[in-house]
């Protein structure tokens, strides 16, 4: 289980910092990777990622536990 934590953070990272290149240059790494945005590619990126920060959602509770 630990190891899917943490591929789920890398993921999450990896949106994260794509999302940034949007925002600050209008540069989508993911799209000019895979050729545009509608490439098959492309959305399987975008929706491994989109599992990744669902799967996150399930970690809430752990990390707002108190011990």
């Amino acid at each position: 289980m630990k190891a899917l934590n943490v591929i789920s953070l890398i993921l999450i990272i990896l949106g994260g910092l794509n999302w940034l290149s949007v925002g600050l240059f209008n540069y989508d790494v993911v799209s000019e990777v895979f050729g545009g945005t509608e490439e098959v590619g492309s959305r399987i990126v975008y929706i491994i990622v989109g599992v990744a920060a669902l799967y996150a959602l399930s970690l809430f509770g752990k990390v707002t536990s108190e011990d």
